[in-house]
């Protein structure tokens, strides 16, 4: 999946009441590409819940 896909969902993640009040895209900034995607499968993970 491409680094932009990736932070599209977690733009649409972050919109979610779950995160509404947390910051969680900052961190994109320094992460690899892999490593996004682990965070965003982390995060919509905990949007479930």
């Amino acid at each position: 999946m491409s680094r932009v896909t990736l932070l599209e969902r977690l733009k649409e993640l972050q919109q979610t009441p779950k995160f509404r009040n947390r910051d969680i895209r900052t961190i994109s900034a320094i992460l690899s590409t892999e490593a996004l995607a682990k965070h965003v499968e982390a995060c919509e993970q905990a949007a479930a819940r």
